[in-house]
């Protein structure tokens, strides 16, 4: 699925590529040498066919004039104090490295190819500054180029590769759909490899995060993990060809669904980050329900097939919570006709079949446990499912599951303060059913961090922890 340029970068380098430029005074001013314009003026304004073969016919002097070497300067180093010049370099070294494969080539394999490139990245700390998002676009091309040319990972892309991710991190951050956009689709070229994958997860808090804002924007949650995305409120009649929730353009979500899609592939790594971080399955099934288009669909079906295959203990309790095989079931409603957005359905659904027809809601309840991600499903909220089962949940495997949920609520959860709540209520129902036993779930430290929730700002922690100190209380004098 190769993606078309960012429309904001091509309108740059049109403008920049009409722009007169003053060579010849720069070369009286000493900024380039006579024989520094002699290279460009031979591959400048000339036809591309013209431009490949002086390339070619000695590709080692231009490289050195972009890269330096043999004790001379990059001309990016040497028209440092000239803007113009290094904005026009800019956009002719990415018209080389997208006509002339072999000098891409060429270019990977100098001793230091990134070094003239990395400074301009950081130079400014405008977003919109043409020279940081002219250098973000030609450092993409050649990285993801050397990502699948060399053999093996190198130094120069695990110093660079990082410092880009962070650059565009900034572009991804911006209230500008366009700038989201570049930033967006150039992370989609860099995640070609399980090593770029895995410095792009390591980073994630600042890679990956405002993507995901995206995401939950389109789904018209914000960054409230529950009220809309479970109630299922919003539909494909809330989504239009303009966007959906939040302004979201249908463009920016199928981009931001791509770079989703490319990381799912490394499901073991990502998946129960992805969940417990950000809600992932629950954010996805309501985006299904809203997608208008059989390719953002097809994304969608595509990355939660990748992470719930590689990760079924962790994920498939939030699956069910999140009403996906109903979302399933209507989406075959639809009249589809894309063939591997099918494949995807079926091999969604299959699986989800699988696990449901075997599980007990007590298995449900244990699995979801096991998860290590709390959700108001079904048996949360079930008088009838804890008079049955509280007594098996807590002996069960020697006590496994009282361990699981005090392990639970011993995190903080900043980003889904919910799963608090919930234990909370657990830990009431337990106390409620099976009183004789709250010494267990005090020495998990259960009764400590209840009490401690009391003070939570968070109204319905506060409301689940006080219900469940008093379920202690009420034996406290026995």
């Amino acid at each position: 699925m190769s993606l078309d340029p960012p429309a904001y970068i091509l309108s740059l380098q049109n403008n920049i590529r009409a722009r007169p430029i003053s060579w010849e005074g720069a070369v009286r001013a000493r900024t380039i040498t006579d024989a520094d314009l002699k290279k460009i003026k031979s591959i400048d304004k000339v036809r591309k066919e013209q431009r490949k073969h002086t390339i070619e016919a000695d590709p080692d002097i231009f490289c050195t004039l972009l890269l330096g070497g043999d004790n001379a300067q990059s001309i990016f180093q040497s028209a440092a104090k000239r803007p113009d010049i290094i904005q026009y370099m800019l956009v002719l070294t990415g018209d080389l490295v997208d006509d002339i494969p072999s000098f891409v080539s060429t270019l990977i394999n100098h001793s230091n190819p990134y070094a003239p490139f990395i400074p301009l990245i950081k130079q400014s700390s405008n977003p919109e500054d043409p020279i940081p998002l002219l250098t973000s676009s030609v450092l993409t091309s050649l990285i993801s180029n050397a990502l699948v040319a060399q053999n093996k990972q190198s130094p120069q892309v695990d110093d660079a590769l990082p410092k880009l991710y962070t650059y565009l991190a900034t572009l991804a951050k911006s209230s500008d759909a366009g700038l989201q956009d570049i930033a967006v689709q150039e992370y989609s070229a860099l995640l070609r490899t399980s090593k770029s994958k895995q410095l792009f997860w390591k980073q994630r808090k600042e890679t990956l995060d405002p993507q995901v804002d995206i995401l939950r924007n389109a789904a018209g949650a914000g960054k409230d993990t529950e009220s809309t995305l479970w109630s299922g409120g919003a539909s494909i009649r809330s989504a239009t060809e303009a966007g959906l929730g939040g302004g979201v353009g249908i463009q920016l979500l199928y981009h931001v669904l791509m770079v989703i899609w490319q990381l799912s592939f490394e499901g073991r790594l990502v998946g129960k980050g992805l969940d417990e971080d950000h809600d992932i399955v629950t954010l996805y099934t309501q985006l299904i329900r809203m997608s208008p288009k059989e390719k953002t669909s097809r994304l969608l079906l595509s990355t939660l097939y990748n992470l719930l295959s590689s990760n079924r203990s962790a994920l498939m309790p939030a699956a069910v919570s999140a009403k996906l095989p109903a979302t399933l079931n209507n989406l075959q409603s639809r009249h589809l006709t894309d063939a591997d957005l099918l494949d995807d359905l079926k091999n969604l659904n299959d699986m989800l079949d699988e696990y449901t027809k075997t599980q007990t809601t007590f298995d449900e309840y244990a699995a979801e446990l096991h998860s290590g991600h709390l959700r108001w499903s079904p048996p949360h909220r079930d008088p009838a499912f804890w008079c049955e089962n509280a007594r098996k949940i807590l002996d069960d495997n020697k006590g496994e599951l009282p361990k699981k949920l005090a392990e639970i609520m011993a995190k903080e959860w900043r980003n889904d303060k919910q799963v608090l709540a919930i234990g909370c209520n657990d830990v009431a129902c337990l106390v409620k059913e099976v009183p004789e036993k709250r010494m267990q779930l005090e020495k998990l430290g259960l009764k400590g961090r209840v009490m401690e929730l009391m003070q939570e700002s968070d109204e319905s922690i506060r409301w689940e922890s006080l219900r469940a100190v008093g379920e202690w209380l009420r034996y406290s004098f026995d």
